[in-house]
């Protein structure tokens, strides 16, 4: 396991408004603080991502993600609870102040709570959930290594959180909050 320290420095550059990435349970992933939105913004600039598109959060517990999203009756959280932490991620209802850089076009934000140990650590560390998608340029594999980051993004990226990625060899499903249904298998 990652060291404290590392995990210290990685929060320290996230709350400096850094671009990170780190090891999730498929890929390497690229994340910030959600809330910064030129952290954002510059995220979606290195991934050649379009705003409209909409970002995922990952968090070490639902308590991260409940600034971000409206929850839905007792029944249908229950059931999302029932599936986390683990590899599904959620469209939920966003709150009004919740950053349209990471709604994009949608009412909705994607949100999971992340089953990989380094990653929920990050989330702890940083004490907030974390902006979370894979560390690329868009429509080009995903990095699983921190050598693949390196090579792909360069000194794009301000830290590079070594570590291995789960067994996934898929990306997180993602599921309407309200209905259950299938969004990605």
């Amino acid at each position: 396991m990652i060291g404290q320290h590392k995990l210290r420095l990685a929060a320290r550059c996230i709350e400096a408004g850094g671009i990170i990435a780190y090891p999730t349970e498929a890929v390497y992933g690229l994340g910030c603080d959600p809330w910064n939105s030129d952290a954002v913004r510059r995220l979606l600039v290195i991934k050649r991502r379009p705003e409209y598109k909409g970002l995922i959060l990952i968090a070490a517990d639902f308590t991260q993600l409940e600034p971000f999203v409206e929850p839905l009756e007792k029944a249908r959280m229950q059931a999302i609870f029932a599936t986390w932490p683990g590899p599904v991620t959620w469209l939920l209802p966003a709150r009004a102040e919740t950053p349209n850089c990471l709604t994009g076009r949608y009412s909705t934000v994607a949100v999971r709570v992340t089953a990989h140990g380094l990653a929920a650590a990050l989330c702890r560390s940083a004490d907030s959930a974390l902006v979370s998608t894979s560390a690329n340029i868009s429509d080009r594999p995903p990095a699983r290594t921190p050598l693949q980051v390196r090579l792909a993004l360069g000194s794009l990226v301000d830290l590079v959180l070594p570590g291995r990625c789960g067994t996934r060899t898929q990306p997180s499903t993602i599921r309407d909050g309200r209905t259950g249904v299938m969004v990605r298998a």
